[in-house]
């Protein structure tokens, strides 16, 4: 097999990988209530703390109108507070209420153990190895220009 569809192979397994495993998170948190989109978005501010609504658009890189809408379904949920941010009052702070935090808990608990399924066979030294490539993998996009992509 050549170096070009093993490359092939590699990337269309891991875009497999991705979509199924967003499939099997989204039909579970469905079961809590929840989309993938507020789901993420409630695991960007567990991650970061409250942050206004650029900087969680940013960081689920999503559009801010498509934020506004996760952001809206979240808040009926009383999931997330919205506030006006301190230094500027056009931006919005979002931030956990207590249902969200407890909402997030439970989600942790079950990615935590989705993980745990998903990696049961592979090895502790399989895991290292595919965590050296993948951020080889990112390194080598983050710093590749465009039009080098091209060639």
């Amino acid at each position: 097999m050549s170096r070009g569809s093993k490359n092939e192979q590699l990337f269309d397994e891991m875009s497999a990988f991705n979509r199924k495993l967003r499939a099997f998170f989204d039909a579970a948190v469905r079961e809590e209530g929840l989309t993938l989109a507020r789901a993420r978005a409630l695991f960007a501010i567990a991650r970061r703390g409250p942050l206004t609504q650029k900087e969680l658009a940013e960081e689920l890189e999503i559009e801010t109108p498509t934020l506004v809408r996760v952001l809206d379904g979240l808040e009926k949920q009383n999931l997330i507070l919205r506030t006006e941010d301190a230094t500027d009052r056009r931006a919005k702070r979002i931030a956990m209420t207590a249902a969200g935090e407890a909402a997030f808990d439970r989600m942790r608990v079950m990615a935590t153990g989705l993980r745990a399924a998903i990696t049961e066979t592979i090895t502790e030294d399989e895991i290292d190895v595919a965590l050296a490539v993948v951020r080889r993998l990112a390194g080598n996009l983050q710093s590749l220009n465009p039009k080098e992509a091209r060639k």
